[in-house]
């Protein structure tokens, strides 16, 4: 891992946020490796789809920013297991609910790519 690595994958999750926000299929899946696995792991609510199936729900979404949902966003932690692999908590509220994301990226084509979302949500207490 090079300070190299960690600047791409900082943009790279700031691109991830920004698209989520948007509700911005186009951006996304050029954050996205084109075999994601995509798997809510929240109780009730399991669900495990592709990249396709993933990006038609995020079409079919209201973007958060017509909603006028305020941004609220970070990255936890970033371990990097070598110059192929890494691994990004974060979390972020949108849509009414607070989420909790394990992002697994992978070297794609030259550059990193999120090749696994599995995450949570709660509903947000406001």
């Amino acid at each position: 891992m090079t300070p190299a690595d960690h600047s791409e994958v900082v943009a790279l999750m700031a691109s991830y946020f920004e698209g989520l926000y948007r509700a911005d299929s186009t951006l996304l899946r050029d954050v996205f490796h084109p075999r994601l696995a995509y798997v809510c792991a929240t109780e009730g609510d399991e669900l495990y789809l592709d990249i396709d199936a993933y990006m038609a729900r995020i079409d079919r979404r209201e973007p958060p920013v017509k909603r006028g949902d305020p941004r609220d966003e970070a990255i936890l932690e970033i371990a990097f297991g070598g110059d192929r692999i890494a691994r990004i908590t974060a979390r972020m509220s949108m849509m009414g609910r607070d989420y909790l994301d394990y992002l697994t990226l992978v070297r794609h084509a030259g550059k990193w790519r999120i090749v696994s979302k599995t995450f949570s949500y709660i509903p947000r207490k406001d």
